[in-house]
């Protein structure tokens, strides 16, 4: 029987160590600052800033039929977007890292989980404010106003920042958030299972930032690589380290204590059906985010009809209609994404007795198919029409 303190189970300490030691080490928290500041839209904004596949709306109606420039706008814009997501989620980690490490600290030999979590909430910050930097100022650029970014939020809001949701889910998500905070600072296994839920939403991150970071480390001048592709590698650099101590805490540190009570098992497994629920759809213009797209619609409204693309009302109604209502190269890349993240949560999850069947199969998840999506989009498009005048 393993003992109940982490100095009982030298290969998880050492485990912990190792990570610790290494993100230390390797910390980009000076590297991104430095990168931030040096940030200058007009001196990338011809540029490409990801692969080309990772562009707002790649392989639809619109991007087949936009100029070279335009396409390169529409890649600038998936990184905005994308990481604008990443702000929202990191804001959460944030909070609950603090509240996590609040419910190990009447544990014995704990502390090295504790500095692990403090580095990475600082580093989380480095992130945040990185991606804000470049996203408001491009965006200011292109539109003059803000459209995808948008002021600091609460951790108690919805993590998805294009979510179905309406006034009472958004109050009963915000309850439901503020209780399992409370309860994780005083609750050792709950505190533990947090990162079990960051683990998983972290693996479909995993997925797709090493694409974006791969932009970067691929370019044939470094050097002169655009900024905002800089930070993406070294985000996915810090993020690694993250991955890995949710693993430990998720997989290792839990089996130092003792096994889950009835109400332990509901609200971890709560918490997985939650993850399932926010990661249920598939963007068509987002590839790697799993936005709801109809809640998208007024974003994707106003870039048809700036000046970058200068639609009329009707040709951007047509546009909409298009990119949202038929099959795309961009939507099957878009799915099969998603269907590549569930496959990976399986597998982070198969191993943790305490998971219901429903989240270890991630039956919830399984629901969603391109026809139901271009079912639903059809509906919600043609209900979304009149307001878009």
């Amino acid at each position: 029987m393993k003992g109940n303190t982490l100095l009982d189970n030298p290969k998880i300490y050492r485990k912990l160590q190792i990570n610790h030691t290494r993100n230390k080490q390797q910390d980009h928290t000076a590297l991104l600052d430095e990168a931030a500041q040096a940030f200058c839209y007009d001196d990338c904004k011809e540029e490409y800033w990801n692969p080309e596949e990772f562009s707002l709306l790649y392989g639809t109606a619109l991007w087949e039929q936009a100029s070279p420039s335009q396409r390169v706008i529409l890649n600038q814009l998936y990184w905005v977007a994308y990481y604008s997501q990443i702000i929202s989620a990191e804001i959460a980690t944030i909070f609950f890292n603090q509240t996590s490490a609040a419910g190990l600290y009447a544990q014995e030999d704990f502390r090295l989980v504790c500095d692990m979590l403090d580095l990475e909430s600082s580093q989380e910050r480095a992130h945040i404010d990185a991606f804000r930097t470049v996203s408001r100022q491009t965006e200011l650029a292109l539109f003059g106003k803000p459209i995808f970014t948008y002021p600091m939020r609460s951790p108690f809001t919805e993590t998805m920042i294009y979510a179905d949701t309406n006034a009472l889910k958004t109050w009963w998500k915000r309850l439901q958030l503020q209780y399992f905070g409370l309860i994780s600072a005083n609750n050792t296994f709950l505190a533990c299972q947090y990162f079990t839920v960051r683990g998983v939403r972290t693996l479909n991150g995993k997925l797709v930032q090493h694409k974006l970071s791969n932009y970067y480390q691929k370019h044939p001048d470094q050097a002169h690589a655009p900024i905002p592709a800089k930070i993406s590698y070294y985000h996915f650099m810090d993020e690694s380290f993250h991955f890995n101590s949710s693993t430990i805490l998720a997989h290792d540190v839990v089996t130092c204590l003792e096994p889950p009570t009835k109400f332990e098992r509901l609200v971890a497994n709560l918490g997985l059906q939650g993850c399932q629920r926010d990661h249920y759809h598939f963007s068509a213009a987002v590839n790697g985010i799993f936005w709801y797209d109809p809640a998208l619609y007024p974003a994707i409204y106003q870039v048809l009809r700036s000046p970058l693309f200068a639609m009329e009302d009707t040709e951007a109604k047509a546009m909409m209609q298009r990119c949202f209502t038929e099959e795309s190269e961009g939507l099957h890349r878009s799915y099969q994404t998603h269907q590549e993240a569930m496959a990976s949560y399986k597998v982070y999850l198969e191993k943790l007795n305490y998971v219901w069947q429903s989240n270890r199969e991630m039956s919830l998840m399984a629901g969603n198919s391109i026809a139901r999506y271009l079912n639903h989009q059809r509906q919600a498009l043609q209900a979304f029409n009149p307001m878009m005048g």
